[in-house]
């Protein structure tokens, strides 16, 4: 067997061969499943990053909570007051997810305890807009409640918990793709200005309809929609009913179906009225 060479200081030449050697020696443990480093890569880190899911839980009064693991995703917005059932322009950023929860104001004391035993506020409150800013990445599914009703990305989704109830909760769950196909996004009506009435013809609507299929009519419209949720009515997770803003003081909304026994006064589908595109339609999910 041939020996190293001994260098004049006594200790022993490595030959620049075995060093280089150790970086196959190093790819071929990897090959053979030996774990030769456990520094993360870059893809590692990426996948860390991934938008996985967040949940905003809100009452009547506000008390927003948002929770779930990608939570830190999530930057406040800032709140406003609205009236007269108008959206506020809250500004979204390019690649951002906007949510808009509205909501009453929080009362306080003696106002709190008065407020206890009512199903709504005093129609003397204004409204209050908390927004949100997620940043999704890409495509997300928004579920109500426990119930999908639509994806987004670069888009704004908008809540109201105003009529949620003394006690009543409401859930909105934005989450990841997972594998799963999402729809194409449908809105083309960049150019609408929400400063200006316009006319729309009403959409058929059938209560019970699926939240996706009546979305759809409501967006070929440039329609921007408010989810409510309420219990009761008809199947989980279905539309039951709507309300698009008209503009002026006497019809304030057309309401798709029209309630038995109540007079449609012109505004059933395939009518055309002349909306208010400030007020978001309202889309009434069944909790």
């Amino acid at each position: 067997m041939r020996s190293h060479p001994h260098r004049p200081d006594g200790r022993t030449h490595r030959p620049a061969a075995l060093v280089a050697g150790a970086v196959p020696l190093a790819l071929a443990l990897l090959a053979t499943g030996c774990e030769a480093s456990t520094i993360p890569t870059a893809t590692d880190a990426q996948a860390d990053d991934t938008f996985s899911s967040v949940r905003f839980t809100l009452g009547a009064r506000g008390d927003i909570q948002v929770a779930g693991m990608s939570r830190t995703a999530v930057t406040r917005a800032g709140d406003r007051t609205v009236s007269g059932g108008r959206a506020y322009p809250f500004d979204r950023p390019p690649g951002k997810l906007l949510v808009v929860l509205r909501h009453w104001p929080s009362p306080s004391g003696q106002r709190a305890a008065r407020d206890a035993g009512r199903l709504l506020p005093p129609p003397e409150d204004a409204a209050i807009e908390s927004a949100y800013l997620v940043d999704t990445g890409d495509w997300a599914l928004a579920e109500l409640d426990g119930h999908p009703v639509q994806w987004l990305r670069r888009d704004t989704i908008r809540v109201d918990a105003t009529k949620a109830g003394a006690v009543g909760r409401t859930h909105l769950t934005l989450s990841g793709p997972r594998g799963r196909r999402p729809l194409p996004d449908g809105r083309a009506c960049e150019g609408v200005d929400p400063a200006v009435n316009r006319y729309v013809v009403l959409p058929e609507v059938e209560s019970g309809a699926a939240v996706p299929e009546v979305l759809a009519r409501l967006r070929e419209r440039c329609l921007d929609v408010q989810y409510v949720s309420m219990p009761g009515g008809g199947h989980r997770g279905t539309v039951r009913s709507i309300e698009i803003p008209v503009a002026g003081h006497t019809a304030p909304v057309a309401e798709l179906p029209p309630p038995d026994g109540s007079p449609a006064q012109g505004r059933l589908p395939g009518d055309k009225i002349l909306t208010d595109p400030s007020r978001p339609t309202r889309v009434t999910v069944i909790r």
